[in-house]
């Protein structure tokens, strides 16, 4: 019999065995919102299966996993040839392989495609975060590589096949690919058009050798890489393959993987590139504006990354406070507590409520839609990556010294979220490229009011907002200096107009009050008392 000291109680149970789709109602009711009605019951079937497989002990056993034994780099067989390959976890291959298989790279291709993906994304990186990369990539280059028939063509039905086939073999022979991607050099940074990598035309038209060094390549184990070079033309985007045609390694040097704060399952590395052969994508001198429509893609997937690991640190946090006990009743129950858990939760379903709504816009592929997408996207990616860090440290502290144990999956979150903020374009990448609609594609700002415009009337605070924001876009003199004011105004008014009209009451007026009507402190916990915080709190609560 075990000692009284060792009788464990007042612990709050693991959350697992649960239906991470189901238990999200904000993701629910945005898939049930925008999707056609004649999709919904297929879909609502594969993210509930999704959501179960998410949820179960052995999946968060391969995150787990995935991390404590993160990629090793092999740059050498046995006998000294170099083969440059990198070395996962078999866990990392199953996370993979179910993304893959369920659909997360295959957007393009189905109808509804980009939001029932977006769905999936949230659930299944919830259980890890570092695999998103690759299936993020992947996703990302189809509309680059549309600039290209011939390429679409022949690489499009592999990025967007349902079968996970690992191993470096001509991607023809393969059943599926995964894609990555090398822009950033170590003297330019975001800079791109500082690159210096050096593309030299060969004899067959649109061959090119590449020579240079590419400071972050990302998902350095796939079959094809898009990237940017100097050809004689100017900055040009190109594909680059593992294996060629003839089964020989394209020159492919991974000098290093680099040692990373967090995100730790995932490979990013730094790449030599010695007469390295390559397809030219689209026009010479116009690589940015090929290789933009995956840097967009991209951008989304980092929003919704976001989005993910918000509401799982919201989930554990709930989760907590609802069965731990202390000063005489559930934490859940206490006023300061639950005030802090219905601020977690707001920012949490404000990002899944615009991630969506995002994705939604991606399916339509209207003009409109287009032109709304190019101020919403970087003014998303700007504010709900920057919101991911704060929330996950207070997330964290609900679960109080047992959040600062890594047993508890919280130090995995926190080292994880200030990541999207980073990938992509930083905070101040994404506010120069807001600006830059603003001053060049005025009807960007149009398709913005508009859809802002018709939740006008129905809340007095965001009405005053969205009079501020006019008046902010009126002026702009020092515009580039307050530029993150105005994108962070922007991101608040945007998820404010879409808490108004499809959130309960009880969220929308929680939001207005706060992020729009100023009254809030400055750390989380500090919304109005006079708000109805329990039902806010109970549904985010994670119970199926």
């Amino acid at each position: 019999m075990a000692a009284s000291t060792h009788t464990v109680t007042n612990q709050a149970p693991p959350l697992v065995g649960y239906d991470v789709f189901a238990a999200d109602r904000a993701l629910v009711e945005a898939v049930e919102r925008h999707l056609d009605p004649q999709l919904l019951d297929e879909a609502r079937d594969e993210l509930t299966t999704l959501g179960r497989t998410t949820g179960s002990a052995q999946v968060q056993e391969w995150g787990v996993l995935a991390n404590e034994n993160p990629p090793k780099l092999r740059t050498h067989d046995r006998y000294g040839n170099r083969i440059d390959e990198v070395e996962f976890h078999p866990s990392w291959h199953r996370l993979l392989g179910k993304g893959v298989s369920a659909g997360l790279t295959a957007a393009w291709s189905r109808p509804g495609g980009h939001l029932r993906r977006a769905a999936g994304f949230i659930v299944w990186t919830q259980a890890e975060a570092g695999h998103g990369c690759p299936l993020s990539m992947t996703h990302a280059a189809v509309p680059a590589l549309r600039t290209d028939p011939a390429l679409a063509a022949e690489w499009e039905p592999r990025l967007t096949s349902s079968v996970y086939d690992q191993g470096l073999r001509p991607a023809a022979q393969k059943a599926g690919v995964l894609f990555g991607m090398g822009m950033t050099e170590k003297q330019g940074g975001s800079d791109v058009r500082a690159n210096t990598t050096e593309a030299r035309p060969l004899a067959e038209d649109g061959t090119y050798a590449l020579t240079g060094h590419k400071w972050f390549c990302s998902a350095p184990m796939s079959d094809g890489f898009l990237v940017l070079a100097q050809a004689p033309g100017g900055l040009t985007c190109f594909l680059v393959p593992r294996v060629l045609e003839d089964g020989t390694r394209n020159v492919f040097r991974i000098q290093r993987l680099k040692d990373k704060l967090g995100n730790k399952s995932n490979a990013s590395s730094e790449v030599e590139f010695d007469g390295t052969w390559g397809r030219r994508v689209g026009d010479e001198g116009r690589g940015v504006r090929t290789i933009i429509e995956m840097v967009s893609a991209t951008r989304l997937d980092c929003v919704l990354g976001a989005a993910s690991l918000m509401r799982q640190a919201v989930a554990q946090a709930v989760h907590h406070s609802a069965h731990r006990e202390a000063f005489g009743g559930k934490l859940i129950d206490k006023p300061l507590m639950r005030n802090v858990l219905a601020d977690l939760a707001l920012e949490s379903e404000a990002a899944t409520t615009l991630a969506m709504r995002l994705a939604a816009a991606y399916d339509d592929g209207g003009e409109e839609e287009r032109a709304f997408l190019r101020l919403a996207v970087p003014a998303a990616k700007y504010w709900v990556t920057k919101r991911c860090t704060p929330l996950a440290v207070e997330a964290l502290e609900c679960l109080g010294g047992n959040g600062y144990v890594e047993e508890s999956g919280m130090p995995r979150l926190l080292r994880e979220s200030p990541l999207n903020s980073i990938w992509e374009g930083a905070g101040n990448v994404q506010a120069l490229d807001l600006l830059r609609a603003l001053q060049r594609e005025p009807q960007a700002l149009n398709a913005f009011l508009r859809e802002v415009g018709l939740a006008r009337g129905a809340d007095h605070r965001l009405d005053g907002a969205i009079k501020n924001l006019l008046a902010e876009l009126a002026d702009l003199d020092g515009i580039e200096a307050r530029a993150r004011r105005l994108v962070e105004r922007i991101a608040l008014v945007l998820q404010g107009s879409l808490l108004v009209r499809y959130a309960p009451p009880e969220v929308a007026d929680a939001f207005c009050a706060s992020r729009l009507g100023g009254d809030w402190g400055s750390a989380f916990g500090t919304l109005p008392h006079s708000l109805d915080l329990a039902t806010v709190v109970e549904r985010a609560r994670p119970v199926s």
